[in-house]
């Protein structure tokens, strides 16, 4: 009896070892799709670094614009070039990699008029590159976990409208990935409205190029204040700390390896809503290995 209680123990031990380093325990999202040199989608996922890969972007479209996708040097999309990446999307997803098609960024001719025209989004989206049908898929049979809001322009109006249109998707049996890349000043001046929908997984908040909301070298606070209002105040299930992946990458923002692993994190993992670290982008990424040097840490 004596050594079934002690292997008991043992194992609630280790069950309830396991739950409170699951709770800590957060993923790195990147993006991809924006510098041809950044290696393929493919290549991104076999890595081993990432949890959720944002293919950026898709930068035309609403208003009755024809959607086009924008992959840099990657491929043409205008001769049917990003096909190929259907396979490249299933080896990613095969690894448990969810992969989302960004929406945005910070150059594009984007926005939507009416609630109309963010439901004819959401049916275009459904059916080129989630589980509809299309003869025209931009990016092959592939099916895609879900869709990033990454909105930096345009208009703040009818992007609640798309959410709740994508999300009725989920109804249909398939789980439909809403994830977001705000500003850290809060509320976020495009999609501050849409997230308080409650329908985003996920929230890749971008603190950097907005010194007010920032860590700056030996002051965490701006950056710890910001955090709890947004994981107190987006009802989203987890929240990212979105950071630069090299000082190259944003105009400001990027923190030290040492410093983000010795003040950052440990300050703001004990949220519930802590879920890991967005890096922007995997191009920088590989110039500084800095997914590789902060992911026993995230």
């Amino acid at each position: 009896m004596a050594i079934k209680s002690a292997i008991s123990t043992a194992f609630i031990s280790s069950v309830f070892l396991m739950l409170i380093v699951g709770i800590d325990a957060g993923g790195i999202a990147i993006y991809w799709g924006q510098n041809g040199n950044e290696g393929t989608l493919a290549e991104t996922c076999a890595k081993g670094n990432y949890d959720f890969v944002n293919i950026a972007f898709l930068p035309t479209f609403g208003n009755g614009q024809t959607p086009m996708i924008n992959l840099a040097g990657h491929c043409d999309p205008y001769s049917n070039g990003c096909t190929g990446l259907g396979s490249d999307i299933k080896s990613c997803q095969a690894k448990g990699i969810k992969v989302m098609l960004s929406l945005g960024g910070g150059a594009g001719s984007y926005y939507l008029a009416s609630t109309k025209d963010a439901r004819q989004v959401a049916t275009y989206l459904w059916n080129n590159f989630l589980w509809g049908q299309s003869s025209s898929r931009p990016l092959g049979d592939a099916v895609l976990d879900g869709i990033d809001f990454d909105i930096e322009g345009g208009t703040n109006q009818h992007w609640d409208d798309l959410a709740r249109y994508l999300s009725r998707y989920s109804a249909r049996g398939k789980k439909v990935y809403l994830t977001a890349a705000p500003q850290c000043p809060f509320p976020d001046a495009w999609v501050g409205g849409a997230l308080k929908t409650g329908l985003f997984d996920y929230v890749w908040v971008q603190f950097y190029n907005n010194p007010q909301c920032q860590y700056t070298p030996g002051d965490i606070a701006n950056l710890e204040d910001a955090w709890k209002q947004w994981t107190t105040d987006v009802p989203a299930t987890k929240i990212f700390l979105g950071l630069p992946a090299s000082p190259e990458a944003a105009g400001s923002g990027f923190i030290p390896v040492s410093d983000l692993t010795s003040q950052v994190l440990p300050a703001i993992k004990g949220s519930a809503k802590y879920g890991g670290v967005m890096l922007w982008s995997k191009y920088y990424d590989d110039q500084s290995g800095y997914s590789s040097a902060i992911k026993n840490d995230v």
